[in-house]
């Protein structure tokens, strides 16, 4: 069983682009990824809802506690040996001022992938 269930948007050129690094650097396989714009996920994830986890990152951990935004970010970057990298944005000062950033990016990521890609959407974004 996964120690971190991932439920992002497939969608998102730079959502995907993360998850794909992550899901390389994840050697022993302790994170799964969930497109929350799969056909069935509602039917397979009815506790998580669809317009929440589009508007912030949901994660759900080993024991099935739910994490949000940069907390499911800094579990993941852990479990692949790099939490050292995002360790910071969970400190009790930078937290708050993090998350804002976090909650910023989240409601213009199209926007922003439209600048740094070139795409705000695409219609099938793989993994793989």
């Amino acid at each position: 069983m996964a120690q971190l269930t991932i439920f992002y948007d497939g969608g998102c050129p730079l959502c995907v682009r993360e998850m794909r690094h992550l899901k390389r650097l994840d050697q022993r396989q302790q994170m799964t990824f969930e497109d929350i714009n799969a056909e069935d996920f509602n039917q397979r994830y009815p506790h998580v809802s669809f317009s929440r986890a589009n508007q912030i990152l949901h994660g759900m951990n080993g024991e099935g506690d739910m994490l949000y935004g940069l907390d499911v970010t800094h579990a993941a970057w852990s479990l692949v040996g790099r939490g050292w990298l995002t360790a910071p944005l969970r400190w009790p000062l930078i937290r708050w001022f993090a998350d804002k950033a976090y909650l910023f990016f989240a409601r213009n990521r199209n926007g922003i992938s439209k600048l740094l890609t070139g795409k705000s959407r695409c219609d099938v974004c793989s993994l793989d």
